[in-house]
Parts: C-alpha cells; structure tokens; sequence
C-alpha cells in the first residue's frame, strides 16, 4: 500500500515566500489498446485514494461499451470520470476534452484527491501533458454555406493550405470532418494570441510497453471475447437507435467493420481478419504517438505489461515521492 503525502508534508517551508510543490498533481497511465492500462490506474487509484479520468475519445458515448473497452466492471468502488456523458451520434472534440479534464483535475483536487488521467487517445493525453492552449470554436454558418457548394478535393486543398503541417488525414475522409477542421483552421488563425486558462499540471506519466507479439496476442484474443460478449448485437442496437452507418464509421475500426458486416459488404470471417489486423495497425500508431510524445519533451517511466507492473509502478511512484 502506498500513502500520499498529506497537503501539510508535501509543502515544505523553504523561505518565508517559496514551498516545496509535490512533484506530481496527476499520474498518467497510458500504453497502446489491451495492454492492461485499466487495471493498472484502477489498482493504483485504489492505493493513492485517487479517481480515474478517462483519456479515451469513445468512452463518453452511451451505450458504446463493448467496442470501446470500457471494462467498467474493472472499477468496482473506484470514481470515473468522463465515461458515459454523451448520447451516442454526438460529436466530440479535443477541445471539449481539455474542457471537461479541466473542470474534472480540479473537481478531484479540490476534495484532496489524486487525479489519475488514463487512455490511449494520443492526442487527448498530449493535448494534457503538453498544455495545449485551445479555442472554443463557434459553428460559421456564412463559412459553412460556402464550403457546401465545393467538392472535396477542393476542401481538402484549403484544409492543406490552412495547416500545412497537417498529419490527421482522418479529417479528409469524411466531408462533415473536413468542413469541421477548415472551420477551426480559419477560426484558430484569427484569433492567435489568445489562449485558454489551463491548470497547472505536473505529471507522473507511466506506459505499460508488451513485446510486439505478445500484444497482437492480447488483442486478437480481446477480440474474440468482444464478439462473443454482444459487441456485434451494441453495433446493431445503436443503428437502431438512430445513429447512421456513416456516423458509426467515424467512431473507430470495431464499429467500422462490424457496420460493414452488418450491412453485408462483409462476411463474419473477413471482417474480424480486417478488424484484428486494422487494430494491430492501430497499436502500432499508438506507439509511434507515445514515441513522438517523449521526443516532444513528456518523460514516460515504462513498465514491462508482461511482468508485474503495478509493482514496478509502485517502485517509480516511490521512488518520486
């Protein structure tokens, strides 16, 4: 078991104007999909008296559960935090993300808690760790109407030339995306200079990191179980409920495929091929964002997934404090 400082150990009188901050006012538990980060936060937060903020861009959809790995039978007595605050079909963004942390990291402070941000949604965990500066970004109808005449080669071109350094081609899939990014795009370049309040955050971050083939075990495994436990029956139920094929789409491989399969473009056997191999894919691009996260300048203490890594993260955890 291990204890936090109280409020009182952790502020140090070093002069009559300086204290010793805590080194850490949130711990990060990140790693690519089925490499246990779950388990680990909420094994951690049970020690730490913390509560769990969820760093994932499909956990705060209602009733997408199976396919986003929501595992909240893992939780137990444990707080959770933005899981399950959106009906399914609505949209989402990293803004409204580093909004609704925000007012989460200081709701779980405020009442002497430890924070413990976990996913592995690069961007919502970099947009934290790194303090992106953010703008709420109004609809523009005039901009809208215009852009509805065009095709989309045309708003890709724009997209382009209004973020040259543009890596997420996601945006330039589906229309409504792309309309979305010009629409932040021109917005972001209007209004350079002002930024968002964020707070201070410093972060013990931890990865989980498997062998290569050890995770596209886990994965392919998780999948199976996934099938089995109704996730094709949650895709059919939230196109029942309204939400459209193209809609379903945007939300991610498993509701990609199985959107596909359930349309019959599909055989059972073809789709899982493609799911599991898309996810593997997926995987890979997870650890190429962490990666770029650490040369970006955010420290990841790693911890082996196949050993014992609520032990070697308390070794870290520890060791800071």
């Amino acid at each position: 078991m291990i204890r936090r400082a109280l409020p009182d150990e952790q502020s140090l009188l070093l002069s009559p104007t300086m204290t010793l901050l805590p080194p850490y006012n949130l711990l990060t538990i990140l790693g690519p999909t089925a490499s246990g980060k779950t388990r680990l936060a909420v094994a951690l937060a049970r020690e730490l008296d913390g509560e769990i903020i969820s760093a994932d861009s499909r956990q705060i959809f209602r009733g997408m559960d199976i396919g986003s790995g929501k595992d909240l039978h893992e939780y137990g007595t444990i707080p959770y935090h933005l899981i399950d605050i959106l009906e399914s079909g609505a949209e989402f963004s990293v803004f409204a993300f580093q909004r609704l942390f925000r007012n989460a990291f200081e709701d779980i402070s405020a009442r002497g808690r430890l924070p413990l941000l976990c996913g592995g949604t690069g961007l919502y965990l970099d947009a934290v760790l790194r303090g992106y500066r953010m703008l709420e970004v109004p609809e523009d109808t005039a901009l809208r109407s215009d852009l509805e005449r065009r095709g989309m080669d045309e708003l890709a071109a724009m997209l382009r030339e209004l973020r040259p350094e543009q890596h997420n081609t996601s945006d330039l899939l589906d229309r409504s995306r792309t309309v979305r990014a010009i629409e932040i795009a021109r917005f972001e370049k209007e209004h350079a200079g002002e930024q968002g309040q964020l707070p201070e955050v410093r972060s013990l971050t931890i990865g989980i990191r498997w062998e290569r083939g050890e995770l596209r075990q886990r994965i392919t495994e998780r999948l199976r179980l996934r099938l089995e436990s109704g996730m094709i029956e949650e895709v059919r139920r939230l196109h029942e409920s309204g939400v459209a094929w193209e809609r379903l789409d945007y939300y991610g491989l498993e509701y990609r495929y199985i959107g596909a399969f359930l349309q019959g473009k599909l055989n059972r056997n073809d789709m899982f091929q493609k799911l599991n191999s898309a996810i593997h894919d997926f995987a890979k691009r997870q650890e190429n964002w962490f990666r770029k996260m650490e040369r970006n300048g955010v420290t990841i203490k790693w911890v082996d997934g196949a050993g014992d890594p609520l032990a070697e993260a308390r070794g870290i955890i520890l060791g800071i404090q």
